[in-house]
């Protein structure tokens, strides 16, 4: 077993305002060895990104609180540092790359001078000039753009560029750490996955730990090595990739998210079986299983009350249906 980077114990996350409050994450844990990939799959308004956001120490104030739990990453609580400790710790240890590659670069900055940003805020007073320049086009050959495009500026770029371009700021500081929160979202399939194999080949050159955050099953089969299936901001799944593309039990939910995967052209061709219904609102969930109101094996156990895990090696699935609730 690898050594333990992260650990996130009970996380509980709210975004409280005068008129109502968000149970955005309720009591999510799970753990990320060195060198692994952790996918965080799960349906728009799951809770995935405030999970990430929360790792990070950047949740939207003052609405945004972590109510309970702990972020252990490299044993030390990142909730108890002070915020120049935690921009100290953002970039070089943990980087985060954004979902939006349109939206994330300041479009009047080169590329260049963005990477160069981050380089220069973890010199720790060594900022020599010609080193930090070499690094910036070190970083972008890194992921297959021409240093000589450094002075060029976010518009001047494609869609794909853009999106290695935060990606190279990302890896600036070579973190421990990297966050992907839907880096393929607005990429057309040929340049998804060519992002995908240079995030592949990155993570492995560079050692580096990878939470990735998305919808695609399909990204999920070809990068990680572990899951976790979040719904109503709490993981009902989680297991190794093994567990969850191969195993016989599954969460209702993850069940539902296997039928609707399209299946052209093959000897068992189907038809798309959608999930039911929508998420709850956050505002007001459900009293016991969230997913309750959608679920075929729905008992009034499941109305009432909230299951526990079912735990089998190194398969979780949140679910009465396999402590004899049917």
């Amino acid at each position: 077993m690898s050594e333990i980077l992260l650990e996130v114990r009970d996380l509980t996350v709210q975004y409280q305002t005068d008129l109502e409050t968000v149970h955005a994450v309720n009591g999510v844990s799970f753990a990320l060895g060195r060198e692994e990939t952790l996918g965080l799959v799960g349906e728009t308004g799951a809770g995935k990104t405030t999970v990430a956001l929360s790792l990070m120490r950047l949740l939207p104030q003052p609405v945004g609180k972590v109510v309970s739990g702990q972020i252990l990453l490299q044993g030390q609580d990142i909730m108890a540092l002070k915020e120049a400790e935690m921009r100290a710790i953002r970039g070089e240890v943990v980087s985060m790359i954004f979902q939006d590659p349109m939206t994330s670069l300041n479009p009047v900055v080169t590329v260049g001078d963005q990477i160069k940003e981050s380089l220069l805020l973890h010199a720790a007073g060594q900022k020599d000039k010609a080193a930090i320049d070499r690094r910036v086009e070190e970083v972008l050959e890194l992921v297959g753009i021409p240093a000589a495009r450094k002075k060029e500026y976010p518009l001047q770029f494609s869609g794909g560029m853009r999106q290695r371009i935060v990606i190279a700021i990302a890896l600036a500081c070579e973190p421990q750490l990297l966050i992907a929160d839907e880096p393929t979202t607005a990429l057309d399939v040929t340049i998804q996955a060519q992002v995908l194999a240079l995030m592949r080949q990155l993570k492995k050159r560079l050692q580096t730990s990878m939470i990735m955050i998305t919808h695609d099953l399909g990204i999920v089969a070809q990068v990680c090595d572990k899951v976790a299936v979040v719904y109503a901001g709490e993981i009902v799944e989680y297991g190794t990739i093994e567990d969850i593309f191969t195993g016989e039990r599954h969460h209702p939910y993850m069940q539902g998210l296997f039928g609707s995967i399209p299946s052209v052209g093959g000897v068992r061709e189907r038809r798309l079986k959608p999930i039911e219904g929508l998420m709850p609102d956050p505002t007001d969930l459900p009293k016991g299983c969230p997913f309750s109101p959608r679920c075929a094996h729905c008992t009034e156990r499941c109305r009432e009350e909230r299951p526990a895990d079912f735990t089998e090696g190194t398969h979780r699935i949140k679910c009465h249906l396999y402590h004899g609730g049917e």
